[in-house]
């Protein structure tokens, strides 16, 4: 392929090819079958010497968050017995930008590095790749141009912030309230602690060396007195979202919660408009939520629903923009199973339907665009949540 030095001088031979058709001159005969030889010489130097390149790359992290930066390590080596010149490699990551770089020459079996860094916003499922090997003759007159190397990902996870509080929920053990994750996985036979004997409690679990100690009852819990649940809740309407910059922000609110949570050993489960992720599995939700975009009108009723049979109960988080009815019903709907409820919503003005959630015992955290969801969270939410009243 004809660079557009190339494209300009076969042009310049041929016009003076004719020019001396049409005078004679036979100066312009040489000049003319000189430029032309040139160019066809360019060609037959970028086609022959194509080079066989073998490619790596390595992102560094390889999970990044939003506004964060990585970096690009390629390292090329030349496959042919035979040197490779005037070599340029350009790698780009989709919609994020390209990266050239100059290698120069390189000998047959010789490697050379290259490291570029790139800003990773904003959030999204990026492809990396592949490479693109340019190599041109000395002249600069024609190109030669083919890919190399894979295709890599680069999964930018939506920016977070440090919340802190947890809800205060009641567990399996109706005598007993918790405000702080209980990271054993404990059940069935495991002992837990000693209690207070309660009436109707099974005799057969008195621990009898205790209770003469204490001159009172006391039992063996078997169980962790209460598991750590939570569901949060992400509204993926677009008619809850006056932009997509809010929209944004109520992503960047349910990452948020997401890493609080699951770093706080709650069994969560994450709905973002289709089926249930277990926050656990931390990195696939973080993902879901790179990927996540607003979606059409969904029966927000229906879901709730489903979920009221499917669910594992805890605390409920309701992530939106603007509060609806249809929000509403959904938090009446599922109250029963989540006895602590927080709405966190992404709004440029105050919604006057957040009252209603206020009337319900819905603790409710409100932030726009420009403010902090760490900084509202801890204003509302305190250091710990009170359980909502069932209506």
């Amino acid at each position: 392929m004809l660079t557009t030095r190339g494209g300009s001088l076969l042009g310049v031979g041929v016009a003076l090819i004719i020019s001396w058709v049409a005078l004679g001159e036979i100066e312009m005969l040489a000049a003319g079958v000189g430029l032309i030889v040139a160019v066809v010489v360019g060609l037959v130097v970028t086609n022959w010497s194509r080079p066989r390149l073998a490619i790596r790359r390595r992102l560094n992290p390889a999970l990044v968050h939003e506004g964060d930066r990585a970096t690009v390590d390629l390292m090329i080596r030349n496959l042919r017995r035979l040197p490779a010149f005037n070599l340029t490699v350009s790698d780009g990551v989709g919609g994020l930008g390209t990266a050239r770089f100059a290698i120069g020459s390189l000998s047959g079996g010789d490697q050379a590095g290259a490291s570029y860094r790139i800003v990773c916003r904003p959030r999204g499922v990026y492809e990396v790749g592949p490479a693109v090997v340019r190599i041109t003759d000395p002249l600069g007159l024609a190109v030669s141009e083919n890919r190399a190397g894979e295709t890599d990902q680069l999964i930018v996870y939506p920016a977070t912030e440090e919340l802190s509080g947890y809800p205060m929920v009641r567990g399996r053990d109706p005598a007993q309230m918790a405000s702080r994750p209980e990271h054993s996985q404990r059940g069935g036979e495991d002992f837990y602690t000693l209690r207070s004997y309660h009436s109707g409690d099974d005799l057969r679990r008195v621990h009898w060396p205790s209770s003469a100690k204490l001159d009172d009852l006391v039992i063996k819990q078997m169980e962790t007195p209460w598991q750590s649940r939570a569901l949060i809740f992400f509204d993926v309407r677009r008619s809850s979202y006056a932009d997509g910059e809010l929209f944004e922000k109520a992503v960047r609110g349910t990452a948020s919660v997401v890493r609080h949570l699951a770093s706080g050993g709650f069994a969560a489960d994450l709905w973002l408009g289709t089926g249930l992720i277990d926050v656990r599995a931390y990195s696939t939700a973080l993902e879901a939520l790179a990927r996540v975009k607003p979606l059409p009108a969904i029966d927000l009723r229906a879901v709730a629903t489903r979920l009221r049979h499917t669910g594992r109960g805890g605390a409920l988080v309701l992530v939106t923009g603007r509060p609806d009815e249809d929000l509403l019903g959904v938090q009446r709907l599922l109250s029963a199973q989540h006895r602590a409820t927080v709405l966190m919503a992404s709004v440029a003005q105050p919604s006057p339907l957040l009252q209603a959630f206020r009337r319900l015992g819905v603790r409710t955290v409100v932030a726009s665009p420009q403010e902090s969801w760490a900084a509202a969270w801890s204003q509302s939410i305190g250091s710990k949540w009170a359980p909502v009243s069932v209506s």
